[in-house]
């Protein structure tokens, strides 16, 4: 019976136009013949010798390049020290050429066309049937990327791409997914409980830069007895989102956004890092911004482990690095207390982006020995009672107050009162690594008076320490979010 192949009645295409059909084709023990000895020839030569062809080249020793010639010496290449003729065609699958001319391509064109063998002529796209796109080689895993030869340039910026998503033991994963999957098909039925340890599977391979061993396939088959006879269970992934510019996430971190089933994400993590999510995700704002309403800790340890116990892959996805203020502790010790599988995959912390945003070594060796972080409120919203306010007001060390932008006040006059000059540079910087970054520079007697200008609305880094006396020259720096150029103005 045939099946109705016809497009939806609304109208709409199954599938867009292409410009052509994307094949992956075995070539193994097939026999592929080339013409000319350029090293771009060379190249196409390799890669059908990778794909297991019997390779054949015709092309006259005085034409060979050093190439060609290496390539010949090192592998099986079968060497024809003549031109090509139209007898070089016959049981050949396939059929590449290196032509000079116009008259040479088309000759040797028709002639692979007539004998029925598909043909590419390198760099001439009138004499190919099919093309070579940029590939991204975790074989068996294989992209091939093609722009239909309008914008080469761009489709090797896509390979680059894709090449830092994709972990190089991908090949040895998809190899081990193939011995796997019949001892996993015996273990569980088809549906949810198969789909649920593939995707797993896909989790863990895509999230790791180490290929498996023999130890982790039977922790992959034991994974699918514990499917079979307890389909539930989940995980969480503490992931740092960075301080908000998507290109300083981590390959791990996306990773990660990319294996979610659900995603729990702080007021701070922007729009451009959740845009990198998975798109079948759940998402659930459960920010804590202070002096807003926000979500509170024990309900988010609830969510996590109530979509975990249902078997979610969760991602607690936190901005900056979560083990630096982000209550990661409270979180990873409830999660573990309820027998979840937990991980955290670092991020930047916001005083690491600060630095680079303000080209400043936070432990430059002439100024600062130690570098420390500080919480610039409690629980109570107060500063903390338990800081060392004598030994944060001594020199020689580069303090950084997160989340301090409304206690900015009560900083200065802490430090002033134990002894810290008023002179000491200090730098405040607001959603530092976003386009509407601000930054102040000044001296520790200007502080208070700096959050006028900064404001408190963004989250705030305040760094005090010797290390900022060149952003200390008096000088407020704006970016303007329209053209990102920065306009220095005296204070």
């Amino acid at each position: 019976m045939r099946r109705n192949l016809l497009p939806p009645s609304d109208g709409h295409e199954r599938i867009s136009p292409l410009a052509k059909l994307p094949v992956f084709w075995s070539l193994q023990g097939k026999r592929a013949v080339i013409a000319g000895g350029s090293d771009g020839a060379a190249w196409k030569a390799e890669l059908l010798q990778a794909c297991g062809a019997m390779v054949e080249l015709y092309c006259e020793t005085d034409d060979l390049g050093e190439t060609m010639t290496a390539l010949i010496e090192r592998t099986s290449l079968i060497h024809h020290a003549h031109p090509w003729h139209c007898g070089i065609f016959t049981g050949a699958s396939l059929a590449l050429a290196d032509c000079e001319t116009e008259d040479e391509a088309r000759a040797f064109f028709c002639a692979a066309r007539a004998a029925g063998v598909p043909v590419n002529v390198i760099d001439k796209p009138a004499f190919c049937q099919f093309q070579f796109g940029s590939i991204v080689n975790r074989s068996p895993v294989i992209v091939s990327i093609s722009t239909d030869g309008a914008a080469p340039i761009l489709a090797q910026a896509i390979r680059q791409r894709i090449e830092t998503l994709l972990p190089p033991s991908l090949k040895q994963w998809a190899s081990l997914a193939h011995r796997l999957r019949e001892a996993v098909n015996r273990r569980l039925a088809p549906g949810g409980p198969r789909r649920l340890f593939w995707e797993r599977f896909v989790a863990q391979s895509l999230m790791t830069n180490e290929p498996p061993t023999e130890e982790t396939a039977d922790e992959l088959l034991v994974t699918a007895e514990q499917i079979a006879s307890a389909p539930g269970s989940g995980s969480v992934t503490l992931v740092g989102a960075g301080p908000g510019d998507a290109e300083l996430l981590t390959l791990k971190a996306m990773r990660a956004l990319q294996a979610a089933d659900v995603i729990l994400f702080d007021d701070l993590v922007s729009p451009d890092v959740l845009e990198l999510a998975r798109r079948e995700a759940k998402r659930f704002l459960v920010g804590k911004r202070g002096g807003r309403e926000s979500c509170r800790q024990d309900d988010i340890n609830d969510m996590m482990v109530r979509f975990a116990k249902a078997g979610k892959r969760v991602v607690r996805l936190k901005s900056g690095d979560p083990m630096i203020f982000g209550r990661a502790g409270e979180e990873i010790a409830r999660l573990e207390s309820e027998g979840i599988a937990v991980d955290v995959v670092p991020g930047i912390t916001a005083a690491s982006a600060m630095a680079a945003s303000l080209k400043t070594s936070l432990t430059h060796r002439d100024h600062a020995q130690q570098v420390r972080f500080v919480t610039g409120h409690s629980r109570k919203a107060e500063l903390p009672r338990t800081l060392d306010w004598p030994s944060l007001a001594k020199a020689n060390q580069t303090t950084v107050f997160y989340m301090g932008g409304r206690m900015a006040g009560q900083i200065e006059r802490r430090l002033s009162q134990n002894g810290m000059s008023s002179e000491t540079p200090v730098v405040v910087v607001s959603s530092v690594s976003r386009m509407q970054e601000r930054r102040w520079a000044g001296h520790l007697g200007g502080l208070a008076d700096a959050m006028q200008t900064i404001g408190v609305d963004e989250p705030v880094l305040i760094g005090v320490g010797a290390v900022f006396g060149r952003e200390a020259e008096a000088t407020i720096l704006n970016h303007d979010p329209r053209s990102r150029e920065k306009r220095f103005v005296h204070v």
